[in-house]
């Protein structure tokens, strides 16, 4: 029951999104963006209350035998994940907008269906994760080692050339499926020309970025897996973070890259849990356990520095060209 009415209201939300509040196509101001933001993280935040009366009640499966308090503060650590590790997708999104000459009024429309997607999507990769983790006793040391690897990479990669997605498979398959409109048409993702049906560049827009955050989601996941394996905690989290993500897109989108150093925090995240992913076993077998806010504590301060070392080094950077 609890599922149902989480994905009802879910549901509703999304709806009012699109049918109600942004029913025209319209640009998103950046003021209109930073009230958005501010309401799908305090709806988030709220939610763990939430998540508190469901495990104090019992109306949750509690297979691990949660207490509220840590039911409350694992949501509240899988919410900051997912919403950190959302920095990078912000990133290829506007890439992919600007690839495709896509309009700012029309890409809320986009990405509403991107997130309607994404809901689909990472349910399936949640279930199947914890699903493989129960089975497979051994695949916490992937997974671990997974994301460590992540991490390496995500701090030593070194400068990456601009993605391209007009030069992806994706994009030159599709052209080979179906015909593709040079232009935008509204908000239509498909329009009919002499009786045959044609893929607008918003729908390939669409395409790479649903399965752009299909590979973003192979690190969140098992990120997320590191710190709960409850189901209801780790799609609840999951999905109230990708609620957000549209609003936090037209909010960050134009200064994300003011924040360069925050690659470092997110390479410390993931390098965090994928350690205590690979420790899972030992600690259980000992009957340890890491305080659940000193993984909170690795997040916040990670990102907190992250931030203020971008911004110190933006100053620094600025006072020099002058």
């Amino acid at each position: 029951m609890v599922w149902i009415i989480f994905l009802s209201v879910v549901t509703v939300l999304l709806a009012l999104d699109l049918g109600v509040f942004n029913r025209k196509a319209h640009v998103i101001s950046y003021k209109e963006a930073g009230k958005w933001t501010t309401f799908w993280v305090g709806l988030s935040l709220v939610f763990s209350g939430i998540i508190f009366w469901l495990f104090k009640e019992g109306h949750v499966d509690n297979p691990h035998n949660y207490t509220p308090e840590t039911a409350f503060w694992k949501y509240i650590q899988g919410y900051l994940l997912e919403l950190s590790l959302s920095v990078d997708n912000i990133f290829v999104i506007a890439v992919i907008f600007r690839s495709f000459s896509i309009p700012q009024k029309y890409q809320h429309r986009v990405l509403f269906w991107g997130i309607v997607g994404a809901v689909v999507f990472r349910a399936l990769m949640i279930f199947f994760g914890i699903w493989l983790i129960q089975k497979v006793d051994w695949v916490t040391y992937l997974f671990g080692a997974f994301l460590i690897y992540t991490a390496y990479n995500m701090a030593f990669s070194g400068e990456e050339s601009e993605f391209n997605p007009k030069e992806s498979w994706v994009f030159k398959t599709m052209r080979k499926i179906m015909p593709i409109t040079k232009g935008i048409h509204d908000q239509k993702l498909f329009v009919k020309k002499m009786g045959i049906w044609a893929a607008t560049p918003l729908f390939l827009a669409l395409i790479i970025i649903e399965l752009t955050d299909v590979l973003f989601a192979l690190d969140s996941i098992p990120a997320i897996l590191a710190i709960t394996e409850n189901p209801f905690i780790v799609f609840s989290s999951n999905i109230m973070a990708i609620l957000g993500l549209r609003s936090m897109y037209f909010f960050l989108a134009n200064v994300i890259d003011k924040f360069s150093y925050l690659k470092y925090s997110l390479a410390v995240i993931l390098l965090f849990v994928g350690i205590k992913m690979g420790l899972h076993h030992y600690l259980k077998a000992n009957d340890l356990a890491i305080p659940e806010w000193l993984s909170l504590g690795v997040i916040l301060v990670s990102l907190t520095a992250g931030i203020l070392y971008s911004l110190y080094k933006n100053k620094q950077n600025e006072a020099l060209e002058k």
